[in-house]
C-alpha cells in the first residue's frame, strides 16, 4: 500500500570540527557511516542511514553496549523501529502511524523535518 510518506532511519553523531578525531573512530569501528559538515549547527557528523547496516551493527552493538545516559532509551525507540521496518511495518498506515508515534518520543529537543501530528492526520485521512 502506498502511504505518501517515506520512512528512512537515520543515526547521527555530532561534534564541533575540532573534534572529529571522535567520529572519525566511530566510523572505523563500525566501519560504516559518512562524516559530514552540518551547515545547520556549524558541527560534522557521522550518520549512518542504512536499514540493514543499523540492524547489523549498530543496534547489536548499543543491545551489548547499552548507553549509560537517557539516550539509552531513545536507542531503545530506535531500534524497535529499525526493527518493526524490517518486517514492514512502515508499509501500512497504521504501522506507519505507530513509528510516527514512536520516533517523536526520540530526542524530543530535536528538530523534526516535518510535524508528526501532519503526518499522523494525513495517515488518517487515508482510505483504510
Amino acid at each position: 500500500m502506498y502511504v505518501g510518506w517515506e520512512v528512512r532511519p537515520s543515526l547521527s553523531v555530532s561534534q564541533n570540527g575540532d573534534r572529529s578525531e571522535v567520529l572519525l573512530l566511530m566510523q572505523r569501528y563500525f566501519e560504516c557511516g559518512t562524516v559530514r559538515p552540518d551547515r545547520s549547527d556549524r558541527t560534522l557528523k557521522w550518520e549512518v542511514r542504512s536499514l540493514s547496516v543499523l540492524l547489523a551493527r549498530i543496534v547489536p552493538h548499543f543491545k551489548a553496549y547499552p548507553l549509560l545516559s537517557g539516550k539509552q532509551q531513545d536507542f531503545e525507540l530506535f531500534a524497535s523501529t529499525c526493527e518493526r521496518m524490517a518486517r514492514g511495518v512502515h508499509l501500512t498506515r497504521d504501522g506507519l502511524q505507530e513509528i510516527v508515534r514512536l520516533a517523536v518520543r526520540m530526542n524530543p529537543s530535536g528538530k523534526r523535518g516535518y510535524d508528526p501530528a501532519r503526518i499522523i492526520d494525513s495517515l488518517a485521512e487515508m482510505k483504510a
